[in-house]
């Protein structure tokens, strides 16, 4: 019932999102300013270095930083496919398509969850959030993703 009306428990198990809410909607278009954001500095706002990075992001940069910072994640998207596309194998081919699946898959749940589209579920925002394990994996995948690049570009072709 939580996630159909988080306002029926704004103090018990809807805390979260109301207060990311409060915040995304605080935000404006233009932003508070680094640093200003009332919700995250005053400590409304739970898990602001992690799960909720977009909502503080969003209440600091207002509407046009999260568009820009959507857009970057479009840009990587794009150049993750681009490789995606110009792969030599089948295998490279879908390891780039999972990697940027992955990418796009973090990106979506985390920015609708922070606002209140889909539930609650804890999946950081690549690049952004704070978190050793998250940015561990990507940064692999990130590699990976740049040796099928490599080896469109200068390895030999197979047979």
């Amino acid at each position: 019932m939580t996630f159909w009306s988080p306002e029926r428990d704004p103090l018990g198990a809807g805390y979260h999102i109301v207060q990311s809410k409060i915040a995304l909607g605080s935000g404006g278009f233009l932003g508070k300013g680094f640093m200003e954001g009332s919700q995250s500095r005053l400590n409304f706002l739970p898990e602001k270095q992690t799960d909720f990075i977009f909502t503080m992001f969003g209440e600091e940069f207002g509407f046009l930083g999260a568009i820009f910072l959507l857009a970057l994640y479009g840009i990587l998207l794009y150049q993750a496919l681009r490789i995606s596309l110009e792969a030599r194998n089948l295998f490279a081919r879908l390891l780039a398509l999972g990697i940027a699946s992955m990418l796009l898959i973090y990106v979506f749940i985390n920015t609708a969850m922070v606002m209140g589209l889909v539930p609650v579920v804890g999946v950081p925002l690549p690049l952004v959030s704070y978190g050793g394990t998250s940015l561990l994996t990507l940064m692999m995948a990130f590699g990976l993703l740049l040796g099928v690049d490599l080896d469109r570009r200068y390895g030999r072709h197979r047979s």
